[in-house]
């Protein structure tokens, strides 16, 4: 059984997170030791993939440097992007492989982990089969990576239960594209933003957790463009809008049906565009008839009015660009949200040109590229169907095994650890995810997890999901690789490698392709020049497919400073902007309007329940936090989770600024400290997940999931408050999740200005 083996306490102690705020060698001879050399790459946080120069000495990353010829960013970092230099030399980092005993981890040699992983899987799959193991994987790690993963898991396992983490990203948004465009990328290149008239942005935290985006914001405001923004708190983008639409949580799309009504209403609808080049616009202009602006205000909370007036702008102008991101894709309709949300754009004509475009703003570092090569459940390399059987034949000859012999589709992300709940998978083989954070309801994955009759990890520190491991393979970090990601707006780059893994950690690429020579199947992973003949093989076997990279090679994204896909061929341009001349994906060369139709959330309030819990992200933090809690000046800036909540919710709780609150749903409670502010709606409270433990969003969050994307519902829970007395064990609890107690740290003299 896959259980801790010690006290979360103790391992925390022995593994981390801890905080580091110098880099290799400290401060002090920081200036005294110049770098090696400076290595052009991208940073490994969000999906905006900035360009950055690291500064390596003695083969570890010391600092950056600005990377201003980069196109994106042009040398701008936020802060992660600042800071992320100080996780590779990290105190925490696993230097070798652990095996887990009954005491605790024990170090490990390669060889040993690795026969003796091989043996646990074999075993696992002849006693039951091979779907009753399952493979996680990540979108935060480099495509060939992510490639090499899913051509191991039905190839080399021979499973069909492979899945990744971005299953809880973008997958809603990627399904409402397809369905209405017939591909999954973001429309237009980011610089477009900069030329658009009206912007409309829905869900999406930009300024904290995409912040160089906003620099084409505000070329566009500058121009006199106009800004909605559509979000139940008044995040820090909301200060330059010029529309605020402070939607109740769980009602987006009763917003955009509504506001589609008005366009209808008000002949701003694009007919001539729209019989040109789309079907499906009847039924579709039908199902708005009786979303009237006042019946979306009493579901929404927003004003009648603002609803006609956001319409209106959009509607009026044939310059208008939507950015979405996961506030209305955390839902039970989050394909719904996003086909209403593309529909507005559709309808108005507002596609394929500059200045005119929806854009979904992908969250991870690698969410775009993650999600096109065969790491997601029901899809092969280049975006293709694993239920086709001409694209399963196409692959089956690039990977050399006949076409009966590769699986068809398996189980997404929660539904995997729902199967492991049920005893259905005894086996679990992860890279780069951490679940126990990550998924929703965590009281419930760590259940799931303790029933496992094999779990392991490959990672660079030690998650709260790999305290559940047998084995733990030390990893890669981005710097120690060389691949290509693919950034939010469809631009492939090139990482480049900076390091060498410390230690005995190894490539995660090399560590599978030696995994599956161990299990017999080496001869399907055979890559002397490593990632680089991955690559090569990428680029074939997404030829023809949606996402066709074979046009790009290395060498050339390095001159040309990225390429965007598709790309068929070494002499083609790239695919800067989609649906130019108003030629979509579909075989018909169209865009396929979609119906959408209202229901309610799966974890309604009521009146034991009345308040709706949101949750998301802060500017300091990524994802399940497992680089940024170790990351010391990330942590001072925000150093644990947090409620906010509206003065009138407060006063009618009998709590102020700095209280402690218990939060109940109907799974579980935490205990967190209250922000009392008056950007988020009466009837909403907000926590940042990127902890773990007792105080993890998740532990309150539901297993509901979107039909089509199989997306959890994270963005609505239905939640009770308290005033309760701090926490007894708060000092352990902060030294779990970030090793940070409260104690600010003393800076330098010269950072005091001294």
């Amino acid at each position: 059984m896959a259980k801790p083996p010690q006290d979360v306490a103790e391992l925390s102690h022995q593994y981390g997170p801890h905080p580091n705020f110098a880099p290799p060698g400290g401060w002090a001879k920081a200036a005294e030791r110049p770098p090696d050399k400076l290595v052009k790459t991208h940073c490994s946080f969000c999906g905006m993939q900035c360009g950055i120069q690291l500064k390596v000495k003695d083969n570890q990353v010391v600092g950056f440097e600005p990377w201003e010829e980069f196109p994106f960013n042009k040398g701008m970092l936020c802060p992660k992007g600042v800071k992320r230099y100080l996780q590779g030399a990290h105190p925490d980092r696993l230097l070798h492989p652990l095996l887990r005993t009954d005491s605790g981890f024990r170090t490990a040699t390669y060889a040993e982990a690795l026969d003796y992983t091989a043996a646990r899987l074999n075993e696992i799959k002849q006693k039951y089969g091979p779907d009753a193991i399952a493979i996680y994987g990540g979108a935060s790690m480099v495509s060939e990576k992510a490639y090499v993963l899913g051509k191991f898991a039905r190839v080399g396992v021979g499973t069909k239960n492979i899945d990744y983490n971005g299953r809880l990203c973008m997958v809603s948004a990627g399904t409402a594209y397809r369905l209405t465009f017939g591909i999954d990328r973001a429309t237009n290149p980011w610089t477009d933003l900069a030329k658009a008239d009206v912007i409309l942005i829905a869900g999406s935290n930009t300024a904290e957790c995409a912040p160089i985006t906003t620099h084409y914001i505000w070329q566009m405001k500058e121009r006199g463009g106009k800004l909605i923004v559509v979000d139940p708190r008044m995040t820090p983008i909301t200060r330059n809008a010029d529309l605020f639409l402070p939607v109740r949580p769980g009602t987006d799309l009763a917003l955009f049906l509504a506001m589609l009504h008005v366009i209808v209403r008000d002949g701003l609808a694009a007919e001539a565009y729209i019989a040109a080049h789309t079907i499906g616009w009847d039924a579709v202009r039908d199902s708005a008839r009786d979303w009237t602006p006042e019946r979306a205000a009493k579901i929404t909370g927003v004003p009648p009015d603002n609803i006609v007036k956001a319409a209106q702008w959009i509607g009026g102008t044939d310059r208008a660009m939507g950015i979405h991101a996961r506030g209305i894709e955390h839902h039970s309709k989050g394909v719904e949200n996003c086909l209403a949300m593309i529909n507005l754009f559709l309808a108005t004509g507002n596609m394929g040109r500059e200045g005119a475009g929806c854009m979904m703003i992908t969250g991870q570092g690698n969410g775009q590229g993650g999600r096109e090569h065969g790491q997601k459940c029901d899809q092969l390399p280049g975006m293709r169907s694993i239920t086709d059987p001409e694209h399963r034949r196409y692959i089956a000859g690039v990977w050399g095994v006949h076409e009966s012999e590769l699986p068809g589709p398996g189980l997404s992300a929660v539904e995997i650890m729902n199967a492991i709940h049920a005893g259905e998978i005894k086996a679990l083989f992860s890279m780069c995810f951490n679940p126990v954070v990550s998924l929703p309801d965590s009281n419930f994955v760590r259940e799931a997890l303790d029933k496992l009759e094999f779990f392991g990890v490959i990672d660079f520190f030690m998650s709260e999901t790999a305290h559940h491991a047998d084995v733990v393979l030390a990893g890669s970090l981005q710097e120690e690789d060389e691949g290509i990601v693919c950034s939010a707006e469809g631009r492939v780059q090139k990482i480049n490698k900076a390091a060498d893994p410390p230690g005995e950690a190894k490539s995660d690429a090399l560590i599978i392709c030696d995994l599956a020579e161990k299990l017999g199947r080496g001869k399907y992973f055979q890559y002397p020049r490593g990632t680089q003949d991955i690559y090569e093989e990428l680029r074939i076997a997404s030829r023809g497919g949606l996402a066709d990279y074979y046009g790009i090679t290395w060498d050339r994204i390095e001159q040309e400073l990225g390429v965007f896909w598709p790309c068929p061929s070494i002499d083609h341009p790239g695919t800067h902007r989609l649906f130019e001349g108003g030629r979509f994906y579909h075989k018909d060369g169209k865009a396929h309007f979609q119906v959408t139709e209202w229901r309610t959330t799966g974890d309604p309030p009521d009146a034991e329940f009345p308040i709706l819990l949101t949750t998301g992200r802060v500017v300091s933090h990524y994802l399940s936090g497992t680089q940024t809690r170790r990351i010391g000046p990330l942590v001072e800036q925000y150093p644990e989770p947090k409620l906010e909540l509206h003065p009138v919710l407060a006063a009618k709780f009998g709590i102020a600024d700095g209280d402690w609150v218990k939060v109940t749903t109907r799974r579980s409670a935490v205990v967190v400290q209250a922000v009392v502010v008056k950007t988020i709606r009466p009837d909403t409270v907000f926590i940042p997940y990127h902890w773990p433990g007792k105080r993890g969003a998740n532990r309150l969050t539901h297993r509901t999931l979107d039909p089509r994307s199989k997306i959890p519902e994270y963005k609505v829970s239905a939640c009770r408050i308290e005033k309760v007395a701090e926490p007894p064990d708060l000092e352990e609890l902060r030294m779990q999740e970030t090793g940070w107690t409260g104690e600010v740290r003393e800076l330098p003299s010269r950072a005091k200005g001294v």
